[in-house]
Parts: structure tokens; C-alpha cells; sequence
């Protein structure tokens, strides 16, 4: 899953793909290099990112996922958590609602929304929002309740209408979580296969990368490409990542070593 982020300020790549034609032209790269899913997102997530509107989100995105659809035959995932947002983008030809919040903030009818079109749906999990999340990372064991959190985040989702066959779980590195949280996470992902879906995760560099390496986000790709070969290794079956075409190559080179075991 490339990551295509349409904002002034996110935290990597804030405002390098603002302007309209350089993102279209970015997403076009993406597939190029090896993209399966494009995940669109104009509302940055980082920690301490205040919210903006969702006319100001659906300006940004729905000219983008329109001209995309014409052009190609990807699945679009659009990273929201407002259900305007989500409608619009999945009447205009995108697939996906990457829900960062796990319906804790969207709720019912995000689902509701995604069982009207029958759109993928990707549950995260996190706590509060980016300006209060990282307040919240307080957890007796974090991979036993951020399993039970997620576990609640899809009954919730099934109870409004959503098969499980839509549903795709994130747990959610770097939201609501220290460095440390995030790590031991990434050392127990298979616990997360227990819940009986597909799981997603997105290490990219995020900060818990930089805080091991030094280095700032641009620079964390090497960082990046040992999260993606240990997610590979623990049989993670969706990557979100920026560079695409670096993390084709170590995925591939990972299912090879792993081979059938």
C-alpha cells in the first residue's frame, strides 16, 4: 500500500504533493514501482495535528481520486475518519476507508457507510486524536489489549453490517503508543493473526524508527526496511509504506527466504 499524503503537514512529507497535478503524478509513480493499493489521506494523523474540516479534506481529495479512477484500475484507500469524507470519495471510485480511529471516533455510521457500498474497510487502532493520543499510551500489556481493543473496534464494525470479508486490522504503531509499545508490537504480530483477519501495518518512518537510527524521517528507509522484513516474516499481509518501489524489493527478497515455513 503506497502512501500518498495531500496535506501541507504531514510528517515527512507535508506538502510535497499538495498541489494537484504533483500527486497525480506521484500516485502514477507509485503504481509503477509496484503499488497494489494507493492510500490517499489529506488530513495529517501525526501526533499533535490538529483536524481540519471535511470540505477542506474533500477538496483536496476528491479531484485527485477522480482523475485516478479514470486513469487506473487500483484499489483507492482514502485515510479518514469523517463519514462525508468517506462517502463522496467512495461515490467518486475509491474502495477502501483506512479508518485510523477503528470507529472510535467515526462510529456507526462509517460502518454504515462501508456496508452501503461494501468497500474494504481498514480498522487501526489508536486512542483520543492526534493532538491528545499520545497522552494516552498507558497500558498494563499493550499487545494483549490492543488486540482486545481492536477485537472490539470489529464487533462493532459486524454489528452495523460490515462482513468480515471487508475488514482489514492496523494495530496501530506509533498512535497512542511509545516508542517501546510500538517495538513490542512488532515483536508479537502474530498474536494479531488470532482475530481471523487480514493484518496491515505501517511502519514508515515513523518516529520509534528515528528514535533507534538518529535519523530524520526522510532518512528512516533502511529503518523502514527491517519493520517490513520482520512484519514479512510474521505473516503480515499488507504493508503501508512512502517508498514503494525500496519496499517491493525487501519484500520480495523476505518471501523468498521465508519461503513455505
Amino acid at each position: 500500500m503506497g502512501i500518498l499524503n495531500v496535506t501541507p503537514d504531514s510528517f515527512s512529507d507535508g506538502g510535497c504533493y499538495l498541489d494537484g497535478e504533483k500527486a497525480f503524478e506521484r500516485a502514477l509513480q507509485m503504481i509503477e514501482e509496484g503499488a497494489d493499493i494507493l492510500d490517499l489521506g489529506a488530513e495529517s494523523t501525526r501526533p499533535g495535528a490538529k483536524s481540519v474540516s471535511a470540505e477542506e479534506e474533500l477538496g483536496r481529495l476528491l479531484p485527485l481520486v477522480t482523475r485516478l479512477r479514470q486513469k487506473v484500475n487500483l484499489p483507492i484507500s482514502i485515510d479518514t475518519t469523517k463519514v462525508e469524507v468517506a462517502r463522496q470519495c467512495l461515490e467518486a471510485g475509491a474502495d477502501i476507508i483506512n479508518d485510523v480511529s477503528g470507529l472510535r471516533r467515526s462510529g456507526s455510521e462509517m460502518a454504515k457507510i462501508a456496508r452501503q457500498f461494501g468497500s474494504g474497510m481498514v480498522l487501526m487502532h489508536s486512542r483520543g486524536t492526534p493532538e491528545t493520543m499520545q497522552g494516552l499510551a498507558e497500558y498494563r500489556d499493550v499487545v494483549t489489549e490492543v488486540v482486545r481493543e481492536l477485537r472490539e473496534s470489529v464487533c462493532f464494525a459486524t454489528e452495523a453490517g460490515v462482513k468480515p470479508e471487508q475488514i482489514v486490522i492496523d494495530p496501530g504503531l506509533g498512535f497512542a503508543k511509545t516508542a517501546g509499545q510500538s517495538f513490542e508490537i512488532l515483536k508479537h504480530l502474530r498474536v494479531f493473526h488470532e482475530i481471523g483477519l487480514p493484518l496491515m501495518i505501517g511502519p514508515s518512518r515513523k518516529s520509534f524508527v528515528g528514535q533507534v537510527t538518529g535519523r530524520n524521517p526522510k532518512e528512516r528507509e533502511f529503518g523502514t526496511a527491517a519493520c517490513v522484513a520482520v512484519a514479512v516474516m510474521r505473516g503480515v499481509q499488507i504493508l503501508r509504506v512512502h517508498e514503494v518501489g525500496a519496499m517491493r524489493d525487501v519484500i520480495r527478497m523476505t518471501e523468498t527466504i521465508k519461503g513455505d515455513e
